[in-house]
């Protein structure tokens, strides 16, 4: 400890020096407040002249000197021109028979700046004190030597040592062969880089610690801030969370084990579908004729083979006809047959049409608002007689077929507007069985997801799983493709990713972007299983595009804006596609 000799004498020279050079002004006046002494900053402050004789009093103004041993603390501001200056009076003895007093200067401003900056640092100091013991993972600084300066309460708690014995003491005497080895602090100090340690606590506890250096000016480390959080917290939870992610799998699973795949296209969960499914099976048993309704893709085929097994005749054919596929020139040729020699290029020896090649069992005639008027007529005279007479011939052939029909247009619409036949579509309409689109059957996209993985692995041999949140992300879609986008979809994913788990980012882009019912999807559908016809293409695109603006915008202004067209072209689309209602 360093001791102070209050009656040694310190040179004159010394003093002189010293009060010479300090940064406060520095006056020494006798009891007549003849200035004696102004040191080298006073002169500056008061822009005084070296040499000239001054009263104090002229400075300061009025001074009460009986009284400055008892103001010894007191400070008094003085003005010089536009600045302030603060002041102490002080005794300073005797010079001879004279009593002599100092008057020590400082400037206002270095005073209040002073002070402001103690209180700011102060105030700062409390603050990042506050933060760091705020703070759940545990915080330790030490200095570069590894003495610690800092620690909070969560380090106590998260490394299991008391506080008091870590503060004021080196990282050093806490290393123990059993459960901490090394400092991480000594390990950042000789690799002078972040470094991250596992540690087991007292209480056998999984901890990581992380230590970084903090540099100077010059390069040497002259702090070491550690980081401390407990790992055992985290596993649990990472444990909870994939326990939670395998039940959730183990709960798709059993659902796709319980889903009714009788059939290879059969998957109905959903209310919706299973009361169609049913109601097909009831009027398999009824020999009459059946219209199936609903959106592309959604699954109008399968109800039409459901029909068949469940009929009289599934022991016979089940001749499919796409009549949107077939060119109208070629239609007649194709559904009754020819003779030979009936036109320039047939078959010297005729040709059977698909209609008698169904005899006994079931055509089914998908697309069938495909049919040009022209020829509604003559397949409605099959439909009431059962007789067809092939192309070039001219006796008629009974034909025992039962007759499916199927279209994803408006039949009554096209009625009224001329495009069909109204006696066709009441023979046709018979029965007529409704299947709901996709989106308003939303129970069924993970059974048919699932479904369709499954397929596809075996088809391609790979071994694929879903994530929930790729599940999560088919179910919020809205699948304008209906079943069959959601196959592309699937097929895509087990293609094209290279994760054993499908993730996400493995999701074509389009379907990203799902955040609910309502958002129509543009994603392609599979060459060949639609009618290669441009106009329906670009028909089924426009519907489509305004499906999605209809989703995302509140106006047909704002859509017609989203689609860069005119308001009037939106408004006679929504129209056409009967999509007018919000």
């Amino acid at each position: 400890m360093l001791m102070l000799d209050q009656s040694c004498e310190i040179p004159d020279a010394v003093l002189r020096s010293v009060m010479c050079d300090t940064p406060n002004g520095v006056l020494i006046f006798d009891e007549a407040y003849r200035i004696l002494y102004a040191n080298r900053a006073a002169l500056q402050m008061l822009e005084l002249e070296a040499g000239k004789e001054y009263d104090v009093r002229e400075l300061t103004g009025p001074l009460d000197l009986a009284v400055v041993d008892a103001d010894a603390e007191k400070t008094f501001i003085m003005r010089q021109g536009n600045r302030q200056l603060h002041y102490r009076l002080i005794s300073a003895g005797d010079a001879g028979e004279s009593a002599v007093y100092a008057l020590i200067l400082m400037e206002s401003q270095q005073v209040l700046r002073s002070q402001m900056e103690l209180e700011a640092a102060w105030k700062l100091t409390s603050e990042m004190e506050e933060i760091l013991e705020g703070s759940f993972d545990g915080i330790l600084v030490t200095d570069g030597e590894g003495n610690v300066q800092f620690v909070n309460s969560s380090y106590e708690r998260v490394a299991a040592i008391p506080r008091k014995e870590l503060e004021g003491r080196n990282m050093r005497a806490l290393i123990n062969p059993v459960w901490m080895e090394n400092s991480v602090a000594f390990v950042v100090r000789e690799e002078r880089r972040p470094v991250s340690k596992r540690q087991v606590t007292q209480d056998g506890r999984d901890i990581i610690v992380t230590g970084k250096p903090v540099f100077d000016e010059n390069g040497k480390i002259k702090r070491i801030v550690i980081n401390a959080r407990d790992i055992t917290e985290i596993f649990q939870l990472r444990e909870e969370l994939l326990n939670a992610k395998n039940r959730e799998l183990q709960h798709y699973q059993t659902i796709l084990s319980t889903t009714n795949t009788e059939r290879e296209k059969v998957v109905a969960i959903s209310e919706k579908t299973k009361k169609v499914f049913s109601l097909a099976e009831r009027v398999g048993r009824f020999d009459t004729t059946v219209l199936i309704l609903g959106e592309s893709g959604a699954g109008k085929e399968e109800v039409a083979q459901q029909i068949h097994a469940s009929s009289m005749r599934k022991d016979h054919a089940l001749v499919t006809i796409n009549c949107g596929a077939i060119p109208e020139n070629l239609l007649e040729s194709e559904l009754f047959g020819y003779e030979k020699g009936a036109f320039t290029g047939a078959s010297n020896s005729g040709k059977i049409g698909l209609l008698e090649a169904a005899d006994g069992g079931t055509v089914f005639l998908d697309e069938i608002g495909e049919i040009p008027l022209s020829f509604q007529v003559k397949l409605l005279r099959v439909l009431e007689t059962k007789q067809v007479t092939r192309v070039g011939g001219v006796r008629a052939k009974s034909i025992d077929v039962r007759f499916i029909a199927a279209t994803n247009r408006d039949l009554t619409k096209m009625v009224r507007d001329g495009a069909f036949r109204e006696d066709f579509y009441y023979r046709l309409n018979v029965v007529s069985i409704t299947v709901p689109p996709l989106r308003q059957r939303r129970e069924d996209i993970l059974p048919l997801s699932l479904f369709f993985l499954n397929r596809f692995n075996h088809k391609y041999n790979q071994n694929k799983t879903m994530t929930p949140e790729v599940i999560k992300r088919m179910e919020e879609c809205d699948w304008a493709g209906n079943v069959r986008e959601l196959r592309n979809v699937v097929e895509h994913m087990v293609i094209m990713s290279p994760n054993e788990q499908l993730q996400i980012s493995d999701v074509p882009w389009i379907i990203r972007q799902c955040q609910g019912p309502g958002e129509a999807s543009l994603l392609p559908e599979t060459a060949g299983e639609e009618s290669t016809d441009l106009g329906r293409a670009v028909e089924e695109l426009e519907k489509r595009l305004l499906l999605r603006a209809k989703a995302e915008c509140a106006s047909t202004r704002e859509m017609a804006r989203f689609l860069n067209v005119d308001q009037s072209t939106v408004v006679r689309k929504l129209q056409k596609y009967g999509l007018s209602g919000r």
